[in-house]
């Protein structure tokens, strides 16, 4: 089974520059759809690179150790904002979906 993952910002704790509440990035397969999805901070994506893989290939959430149900988990950002930073953190939410194969 093929699937989807849509990294949804649930939160932002400071001031982020790119994201807001609400805000989508979507992957599928092995690749970002820029299509339909908001600017990745590289922040942002480095929090996810590790777990997108093995998510969008069929790990649960919770063997990633992610979230407590299957197809839903959460990372957040690495910057500490203030008073370290001018930004602030982000926690997204990750939703995983099954896709149709191509």
């Amino acid at each position: 089974m093929k699937y989807r993952v849509i990294a949804k910002v649930e939160r932002v704790d400071g001031h982020c520059p790119v994201y807001k509440v609400g805000d989508k990035i979507v992957f599928e397969d092995f690749y970002l759809c820029s299509r339909s999805s908001e600017d990745v901070c590289l922040h942002a994506l480095a929090s996810m690179i590790s777990l997108l893989s093995p998510f969008l290939h069929g790990s649960s959430a919770t063997r990633l150790g992610i979230g407590r149900k299957e197809d839903v988990g959460y990372v957040q950002c690495p910057d500490p904002g203030q008073p370290h930073t001018k930004g602030g953190t982000v926690i997204f939410q990750l939703t995983r979906e099954p896709t149709k194969d191509k």
